[in-house]
Parts: structure tokens; sequence; C-alpha cells
């Protein structure tokens, strides 16, 4: 089985990285940044690896946005709680 081609945007080090693990990566990152203990070498490091966590999440999101697109055959509806009244 052939692996999938990476996007343009998206670095080969991404490729196949779950939603959920870039998002705690990016958190992680944002909260090492903010205690203003990095050089500024890892500083830029961290930052441009945090852009690619980001454009990776929000190239999954638009993904999951587009397949619930399609189930629901171009129609989003309005989310209502079983027994609730919207």
């Amino acid at each position: 089985m052939m692996p999938m081609p990476d996007t343009p945007d998206t670095p080969p080090c991404l490729t196949g990285l779950k939603f959920e693990t870039a998002l705690a990566e990016l958190e992680e990152l944002v909260q090492t940044m903010e205690s203003g203990k990095l050089e500024l070498e890892a500083s830029i490091a961290a930052y441009q690896r945090g852009m690619a966590l980001l454009r990776h999440c929000q190239e999954q999101l638009q993904q999951a946005e587009q397949k619930i697109q399609i189930m629901e055959a171009g129609q989003l509806r309005d989310w209502k709680p079983e027994g609730g009244n919207p």
C-alpha cells in the first residue's frame, strides 16, 4: 500500500498525525513559548512548528466539515439536544 501524498501545505512529519495529538502538541508549544524560557533560535523553531501544527489542525477540521456536509446532503442543520428546545 502506497502512502498518501502530502498536500503542499503539510510537512511530511505531520502526515498521518491525528488532530488530537497535533492539538496537544500545539498547546504544549504555546505554554513553553509563553514561559519565556526558550532561547531565540528555539523560539523561532517552536513558532514554525506551531504554525505547521495549526495549519494541520485547520485542514483536518475543514475535511471533517466537508464530510459532514456530504453526509447531510449539503445541508448543515442546527443541532438540537435530545428532548430539548432550541
